[in-house]
């Protein structure tokens, strides 16, 4: 009887240690870099805030286009921000919302409060990173009354995101270096999306450089600059974003 009481004492600690680390996972985040940090400073021509939600406002403008960004899985909303700033100095409005646990799967329909609080929007596009962009494609297979239009950064729509059939324009881009997103991949999930969406390798890119943020050496894979690789997803976001707001 004692033995069993000890074994349930130690089952009992062991599943604690597990939820405990599992959690620590989950919640770490990678830091943003120096550079898209200070792109979170104001000035004349975009407003930053952090509440409720990461925003960018151009200035002198009224903004009937909206994006909103999904990040990627235990990486700071911060880790985007100069992209995002990018987006909006273009006169867009952008949102990137703080995900649970840094992973926008657990509240993949933030998308519905962001709309909610800003009916001057007419046209919303939705992007994300990775398990991001994961998300966003779920969001717009259940919400196509909502979106315009769909930006998949490095990744692309789970099994249960049917988006085929969707009448909007669609970018899906990753980089030539990745070891998961790749040709294969991205080809075994055409069929999940609509047939004029638009494919985007970009060459010596990798997998991290969709964001500005803190990384070890072995995990940049890019054979190209974080600056070169920015330009073409921003020059593919622009194309994207022109034609949804010229609807």
């Amino acid at each position: 009887m004692r033995n069993k009481r000890v074994w349930k004492f130690i089952a009992l600690g062991a599943l604690i240690v597990l939820v405990i680390l599992g959690i620590s996972y989950l919640s770490y985040e990678r830091k943003p870099l120096p550079n898209a940090s200070a792109a979170m400073e104001s000035d004349e021509t975009v407003i930053v805030s952090n509440d409720p939600w990461l925003t960018f406002t151009p200035v002198g403008s009224d903004p009937t286009t909206g994006f909103i960004f999904y990040p990627g899985g235990r990486i700071s909303h911060l880790g985007y921000s100069d992209l995002m700033r990018a987006i909006a100095e273009k006169g867009y409005l952008v949102v990137v919302p703080k995900m649970p646990l840094n992973m926008a799967v657990f509240e993949s329909n933030i998308a519905d409060e962001i709309i909610d609080a800003h009916p001057e929007i007419n046209n919303w596009v939705i992007g994300g990173h990775s398990v991001g962009g994961t998300a966003a494609a779920l969001y717009a297979s259940s919400h196509p009354d909502k979106i315009s239009g769909l930006a998949i950064w490095s990744s692309y729509p789970a099994n249960n995101s049917d988006l085929s059939s969707l009448d909007i324009p669609v970018i899906l881009m990753y980089g030539g270096n990745e070891t998961r997103v790749t040709d294969e991949s991205v080809s075994d999930h055409q069929d999940l999306l609509p047939p004029d969406t638009r494919y985007i390798k970009i060459e010596g890119g990798d997998h991290h450089q969709f964001g500005s943020y803190v990384l070890t050496t072995e995990e940049n894979l890019a054979t190209i600059s974080r600056e070169e690789q920015h330009a073409q997803i921003l020059s593919a976001m622009f194309t994207l974003l022109q034609s949804v707001a010229g609807q």
